[in-house]
């Protein structure tokens, strides 16, 4: 068994489309986290339109290569998106996934600065 951890983020956001747009059943993501390209597969496990919020389980990818298990959770209340990740580590050595919270929180910026041009 694995080291369990939780690591969370805030920031404001002025889109209230965002959360729409994180609940399209979007199943792989491509991203550069420390100048290598990462892979990721997940499905949606939950949605609730109420609380505004999406919880992702990633199924296959270089995460999956460290963690045992990883769940992303992210919410919007009072125009503050909240991303929150629920992983269980390989190893003690296996690093906390801050590289991959801070490419995160860049997307966010960036599909948020794309909607409120439109």
């Amino acid at each position: 068994m694995g080291i369990k951890g939780k690591l969370i983020a805030s920031m404001e956001v002025k889109s209230e489309r965002l959360v729409r747009l994180l609940a399209q059943n979007i199943t792989k993501m491509l991203m550069i986290i420390d100048g290598r390209e990462k892979f990721i597969k997940h499905t949606i496990e939950a949605t609730d339109p109420q609380k505004k919020s999406v919880t992702w389980k990633v199924i296959e990818g270089d995460l999956l290569e460290l963690y045992n298990s990883f769940t992303i959770v992210t919410s919007i209340e009072d125009q503050w998106i909240t991303w929150t990740f629920v992983y269980e580590k390989k190893t003690e050595d296996t690093p906390e996934p801050l590289a991959f919270m801070g490419v995160v929180l860049d997307m966010t910026k960036d599909v948020e600065g794309h909607l409120l041009k439109k």
